[in-house]
């Protein structure tokens, strides 16, 4: 009985942990997304007249479709694979990680699109994108969020790493 109420006790405290984790990265993107406060007799910036320092990526409107739907669908499997480790889920979460981030995706998605429009500095982070989900999937099954979570915040900083490095344009 002592041994499963420890069981019970060490699973309620990770499953916290989770949680807890997962809050601050909601209310991490949140204030990173908010409006910052003005001081008073500061002169309020006009988002649309901030330069867009970003590398564009000239794109057709068919493939500049198709690859805002990969980007669509990495940003829904991040969140099924975060609900999946707060559910304890942990086959589901590697599954997903290894199918639908991994070096497979990868492949998949540059088979698909015309390579010759993505600078290599792009090819170079989604590289580095699907290894750093390939050692998600490989620290998952560990089951331990003190392993699995600064990994899956080096997944994001690759997420963000791309996006703050390049933008679609259509195709002149």
């Amino acid at each position: 009985m002592w041994l499963f109420l420890r069981h019970h006790y060490y699973r309620e405290r990770q499953t916290l942990r989770v949680r807890v984790a997962l809050g601050i990265l909601c209310i991490g993107l949140s204030t990173g997304c908010s409006e910052p406060e003005r001081r008073q007799g500061e002169q309020p910036s006009i988002p649309y007249l901030t330069s867009d320092s970003r590398h564009p990526i000239p794109l057709s409107p068919s493939a500049r479709k198709e690859h805002r739907a990969v980007m669509l669908q990495h940003l829904e499997t991040m969140q099924v694979i975060m609900n999946a480790l707060i559910e304890e889920d942990y086959e589901l979460a590697r599954g997903l990680t290894e199918s639908h981030l991994g070096f497979f995706m990868h492949r998949l998605a540059k088979a698909s699109q015309p390579s010759e429009n993505f600078p290599p500095g792009y090819h170079e982070l989604a590289t580095a994108h699907n290894a750093a989900a390939e050692e998600l999937a490989r620290i998952i099954p560990t089951r331990d969020m003190q392993q699995i979570l600064p990994q899956f915040n080096n997944v994001l900083k690759a997420c963000v790493a791309c996006h703050l490095e390049f933008t679609i344009r259509e195709q002149s």
